[in-house]
């Protein structure tokens, strides 16, 4: 196996938070994308919020995680709204939340209400004993932008920081995990974009600690077709 960090299929399966979030999914996809991802033991499952109890429901029992999306994807929700978005799912079973920054309060400077809101969100999540991860959407900021936000989700205490929503003019990129892993002390979530088996190990060999993928069963059976078991 050439690549130092991935050496078996459990090993990138458990970077794999698999993912359904197109507006046109029908609910019959997003049981098979639930069903997907507890047979394969990914670390876990990623749903629209409306879906979140139901993804928790057809989880339990196993290891994968119900994960949802917070004010997705664009952002521009009133904090009231992702609050009580977000305590919904908590509710009904989510374990990991990824909440989208307010943009536009990013690129206005508004950095006390970008504070606040990532803040309140990681507490509400840590209260209830569940994990947050918060999207930058990097295709929109600035370096010291993208920076600036590393510190306050170390000040707020997230959980991971994710590159993207999928949703932008693009995706992850190396440099972004890059300047991230340099400034956040959470691990990183790459997301978006990212569509073959060497594009995934180069993001986990930059320390990704999650990939937020839709294209799992073809980059996992890539992997399998690359590196055959003995």
């Amino acid at each position: 196996m050439d690549s130092p960090v991935i050496d078996t299929r459990a090993q990138l399966l458990a970077r794999i938070d698999h993912t359904l979030l197109a507006p046109n999914a029908t609910q019959h996809q997003l049981e098979d994308a639930c069903m997907l991802g507890r047979h394969l033991k990914t670390a876990s499952v990623c749903v629209p919020s409306f879906f979140a109890g139901r993804c928790a429901r057809m989880l339990a029992g196993s290891h994968v995680k119900t994960c949802t999306v917070i004010g997705f994807p664009h952002g521009d929700q009133p904090l009231r709204v992702k609050l009580h978005e977000a305590e919904q799912c908590l509710v009904e079973g989510a374990e990991e939340l990824d909440m989208v920054v307010n943009i536009s309060d990013v690129k206005s400077g508004h950095w006390r209400f970008v504070r606040k809101e990532i803040a309140q969100l990681v507490t509400m999540t840590h209260d209830a004993g569940q994990k947050m991860k918060v999207i930058f959407e990097n295709c929109y900021l600035s370096q010291l932008e993208k920076i600036r936000l590393c510190q306050i989700c170390n000040e707020a205490g997230a959980d991971w920081v994710k590159t993207s929503t999928g949703y932008g003019t693009s995706g992850a990129t190396l440099d972004d995990v890059r300047l991230m892993k340099q400034h956040a002390r959470s691990p990183v979530k790459a997301a978006g974009g990212i569509r073959d088996l060497t594009t995934f190990l180069q993001y986990c060999e930059l320390g990704a600690d999650r990939i937020g993928l839709s294209r799992t069963a073809s980059i996992l059976a890539e992997f399998d077709a690359r590196y055959p078991s003995e």
